[in-house]
């Protein structure tokens, strides 16, 4: 049997990767990407010249079996998404589970992920927390802020620069603008930048400063009583 390595990539700065990933995916057999020209960058950064395929949220279904053949026949195998850890908002679990039902083993190795720094750094407690990736855009959305009115939980998003007012206004109708929140840009990027306060106080600094960069919002949960 092969090994299916999980490999965190830096949401940020290159500096973040570890010594363990970069050698892994120089050994490993088969290097899977999200964009194979995203990580094509990743990869000659640190001069890793490794066999790139493309695995993606519209392939993956159609892919993972022939994936999960080479596992078997003893491949070594790394999966790394855009950014981040494999799985999180990103392409991963269909492989995961496929592998393991396979008896591959399957190993992720611990790194970069962009709802970590941001939880740790909101000043909103983290000893337990709800992590709720993006948001749907359309249908289920309603109910979803519905199901989470009496979370007391701190909560954590991810969101778009194009739709974080959006989620932002749409949380003071559902929560209360009296609600407190951590709103944080540009993960261990140049720009990096965390805005804390109500959800009132921060909706009205994003109306007046046009938001950039990938957003991770730390939502206070409801005050237990």
């Amino acid at each position: 049997m092969g090994l299916l390595y999980l490999i965190p990539t830096p949401v940020g700065n290159m500096e973040d990767i570890t010594l363990r990933a970069i050698r892994i995916l120089k050994e490993a057999d088969l290097v899977l990407a999200e964009d194979t020209r995203t990580s094509g960058i990743l990869l000659k950064h640190f001069d890793i010249k490794n066999h790139l395929l493309s695995h993606h949220k519209f392939n993956e279904h159609a892919s993972s079996a022939s994936i999960v053949e080479r596992l078997k026949a003893g491949s070594t195998v790394a999966l790394i998404s855009d950014a981040g850890t494999p799985g999180i908002s990103d392409p991963g679990f269909f492989l995961v589970r496929e592998a393991i039902n396979a008896g591959v083993t399957v190993q992720c190795l611990p790194g970069a992920t962009a709802f970590v720094p941001a939880l740790v750094s909101s000043g909103l407690p983290c000893d337990r927390f709800c992590f709720e990736g993006f948001l749907p855009q359309k249908k289920g959305r309603a109910s979803r802020f519905d199901s989470l009115r009496e979370e007391t939980r701190t909560m954590v998003f991810y969101e778009s620069p194009y739709r974080v007012v959006k989620t932002l206004e749409q949380f003071v109708e559902y929560f209360g603008g009296n609600r407190q929140v951590s709103v944080c840009r540009e993960i261990s990027k140049i720009h990096e930048e965390s805005v804390r306060g109500s959800l009132t106080d921060v909706v009205a600094h994003f109306k007046e400063t046009e938001p950039r960069g990938e957003f991770v919002i730390v939502l206070a949960g409801k005050e237990k009583r």
